[in-house]
């Protein structure tokens, strides 16, 4: 690893609020609901709205995601949903208007991003904007630590927090870099492939985040594949966080227009919720 990514890794911030949702969800003895939507999707103040409901009614922390134009790790329903969103004209003033709004009613965050869009914008000034709104940092799924200095440093100096995916075939190596790299909590892909809803979790699951555990006191958080409340309460049982993407977007397309889509998604989030505070074993 570089210097750059071991001295700002080493660096010690402030308790993130991010980090407050997952103690907060581990005192009361449960994992954390953290839900993702794309901005922009099915329009700006739709996605604002939705957001907002997905808060009121259990998120614990909000992925937005950052529309792009070669989206390789989105499943078909999250792959149209940011078609939609760019077609319509959502840009990064638009996602940073998404997060302020989050971070408004005192959700964390977070801005789930291909690095691409970020290089582009310049990583310092992103980081800078992102902060100001209110935003609680970057997960990057095409993003490796070692190829990340400029955000290193960036998140560094405005205490955004950073995350970095592992999957069930990362070496033990490579868990522990990403791991020593990761603020706020590690994302653990479930399952090889791309985004999308499964009918059953992932059997990789349990042990990749047994792996990470090994190399990190930082919660972790499994995705790729949740759906219902049934396979959320089974990852609750062995993860620290829940992310759901896809089954959200879903019952957004779905939805006949933007109330409809709004309570479809109140709907979930508080079945989800109630799937991930089922007591563990």
């Amino acid at each position: 690893m570089s210097t750059a990514t071991s001295s700002s890794a080493a660096a010690s911030p402030k308790t993130s609020a991010v980090t407050v949702a997952f103690e907060r969800a581990r005192a009361e003895n449960r994992a954390a609901l953290v839900g993702y939507l794309p901005a922009g999707f099915p329009d700006v103040p739709t996605a604002i709205a939705v957001a907002l409901a997905m808060a009121e009614t259990g998120a614990d922390v909000i992925e937005v995601g950052l529309p792009y134009s070669d989206p390789l790790m989105d499943g078909p329903v999250i792959a149209d949903a940011v078609h939609r969103a760019l077609s319509n004209g959502t840009r990064i003033h638009d996602v940073l208007l998404t997060v302020e709004a989050i971070a408004s009613v005192g959700t964390p965050a977070l801005v789930m991003t291909y690095w691409n869009p970020v290089d582009h914008y310049g990583v310092a000034r992103f980081a800078r904007d992102l902060a100001s709104a209110g935003g609680s940092g970057l997960i990057t799924p095409d993003l490796t630590p070692d190829e990340a200095g400029p955000w290193l440093a960036a998140s560094g100096e405005t205490g955004l927090d950073r995350v970095f995916l592992v999957a069930p075939s990362s070496t033990d190596e490579r868990i522990g870099a990403v791991a020593q790299a990761c603020r706020g909590f590690v994302y653990a892909a479930s399952l090889m492939g791309i985004t999308g809803t499964r009918d059953a979790v992932s059997g990789q699951a349990a042990g990749l985040v047994a792996r990470v555990r090994g190399h990190t006191a930082l919660p972790v958080a499994v995705g790729l594949g949740v759906s219902d409340p049934a396979q959320a309460a089974e990852v609750a049982a062995f993860a620290d966080g829940v992310i759901v993407g896809s089954a959200f977007v879903r019952r957004i397309t779905d939805a006949p227009d933007p109330k409809a889509a709004i309570a479809a998604v109140r709907d979930l989030t508080s079945a989800l919720a109630e799937g991930v505070r089922q007591r563990r074993s």
